[in-house]
């Protein structure tokens, strides 16, 4: 079956209550659980908690006109920087520095992702921050799928449970970006045929959420690269201690994916007619979904009725000696640490 009629199999079954679909039976279960508890036990684990980022970013631009920019993340341990230990590092913390660099104007983030999470969880983080004094944030990014890929959780309740937040974001008036399922075929211990199943279901997540996500007004960036190919290829720079989160360089590598699209939304982003020789361009919802979820770094952007608007969005290298200079100044956090968060 091709990848866009399982990306469209899954959304379907997403939007009409359906299971999604099934891959494996019988004795490959057997050995892919088996496959799966030896990574546990390779894999290394961090018990500490991410740094919080919450507060205020950008503040040398305080004394202009109009009131700070709200900026939201929502998902699991990558969206909240889980293995990093300065809050600046964390993928939120680098993207609101960059969105208020170039709004010119600060940013107040919040930040309600919660390591483990699964796709179920984002209803809890919605109201939150919902909920919250500052009100509707003007753009929300959210994270999430790989651990709804390692608990097995049936693909279509994973993007059920994305278009229901995604959906009560936009109805609130805020912007909502996806940072799709990474690939995590890429995880360092992984034998096969655990590799091969793992990035097989994350990319039929992604693309299904690409699909529930542009057609409820949202924009998708796909993080296959997260941990795919760059990381495959450095994995000591650019996973973290617990060879499983990224280290502060592979979320760098993240957030500079997710920028362009966070800004875009805001109308910052310069406007670009597409580019074909870097195959840019408009696709049905489906195959640009399908592209996508095989090509990290890719945004897909509803246009009208059934098509989308596919672009790359080039991400920008570390120097290996010196990753210094693509990190932002230290947030300047005026707001106690929240309580209404683990």
């Amino acid at each position: 079956m091709s990848r866009v009629r399982v990306a469209r199999r899954v959304a379907a079954a997403a939007a009409y209550g359906g299971s999604g679909i099934g891959l494996l039976s019988g004795a490959a279960i057997g050995l892919v659980v088996a496959e799966a508890r030896f990574t546990r036990r390779r894999v290394g684990r961090s018990e500490e908690l991410p740094p919080r980022a919450d507060g205020l970013y950008g503040a040398a631009f305080a004394h202009r006109d109009g009131p700070s920019l709200r900026l939201a993340f929502l998902g699991d341990s990558t969206a909240a920087g889980q293995g990093v230990h300065r809050a600046r590092l964390t993928p939120a913390a680098l993207v609101a520095s960059g969105l208020a660099a170039v709004a010119e104007r600060p940013v107040r983030l919040r930040n309600a992702a919660l390591p483990g999470a699964c796709s179920d969880d984002l209803d809890r983080q919605v109201t939150l921050l919902l909920q919250h004094p500052d009100g509707v944030p003007d753009v929300s990014v959210v994270i999430i799928g790989a651990n709804d890929v390692t608990e097995r959780v049936p693909l279509a309740h994973s993007v059920r449970h994305l278009a229901d937040a995604v959906t009560r974001l936009c109805s609130a008036g805020s912007e909502v970006v996806v940072g799709t399922c990474p690939d995590l075929g890429t995880v360092e211990p992984m034998g096969q045929p655990l590799r091969w199943l793992a990035r097989r279901l994350s990319r039929q997540l992604a693309a299904a959420q690409t699909i529930a996500v542009v057609e409820r007004g949202g924009r998708t960036v796909s993080l296959g690269d997260l941990l795919g190919p760059e990381f495959a290829a450095n994995p000591q720079e650019l996973f973290g201690p617990d060879r499983y989160h990224p280290s502060a360089e592979g979320y760098a590598t993240a957030a500079m994916a997710v920028l362009p699209t966070v800004c875009g939304a805001l109308g910052l982003w310069p406007r670009e007619r597409p580019d074909a020789a870097r195959r840019e361009g408009l696709l049905p919802v489906a195959h640009a979904a399908a592209r996508a979820a095989s090509e990290g770094g890719t945004e897909v952007t509803a246009t009208r009725g059934p098509w989308a608007l596919i672009r790359r969005r080039r991400r920008r290298r570390l120097p290996a000696e010196d990753p210094a200079p693509a990190a932002p100044p230290p947030a300047t956090v005026t707001d106690p640490p929240p309580t209404d968060h683990p």
